[in-house]
């Protein structure tokens, strides 16, 4: 729930500065480009927090190698995409490439809930409210690669 609060507060706050007078936030589609990158800090400052991480590379599916590596490279992709959110000359393409990280990432969050795995003490987000979640954060990336 975290990353949705990080979104819809992200954007929100930058859209009334932008209703302020910060011209850089102006607009809807630059108060979606911080709303997701403060979704991806969150994230993905988690791949390298004590027992978030552990429960993390848990998360991975078991069939793939080195989970340990795939969460310290999918963590520093969130973080590098969330920067590259913030420039407008590369959002679109950070963008992209969260989106396509996001499908990527996606069956680690289904062999989770199967799973019945924890994240942070708690049982991850049940596989329906995760789904209807990854459709909004890919929304959002696709209307940041696509929008104006």
């Amino acid at each position: 729930m975290a990353p949705l609060i990080a979104l819809i507060v992200g954007a929100a706050l930058a859209r009334l500065a932008g209703l302020a007078g910060v011209a850089a936030l102006d607009g809807w589609h630059p108060a979606l480009r911080v709303g997701l990158a403060l979704l991806f800090v969150v994230t993905g400052l988690a791949h390298f927090a004590g027992r978030r991480r552990a429960d993390l590379i848990a998360m991975v599916p078991p069939s793939l190698p080195r989970p340990d590596a795939l969460v310290t490279l999918t963590g520093v992709l969130e973080l590098v995409g969330a920067v590259g959110l913030l420039i407008p000359a590369t959002a679109r393409l950070a963008a992209a490439g969260l989106g396509l990280l996001l499908l990527a990432m996606f069956p680690a969050n289904v062999s989770a809930a199967r799973r019945r795995l924890t994240l942070g003490g708690r049982p991850v987000t049940p596989l329906p409210q995760r789904t209807v979640l990854q459709i909004v954060f890919l929304a959002t990336a696709a209307a940041i690669s696509f929008g104006p």
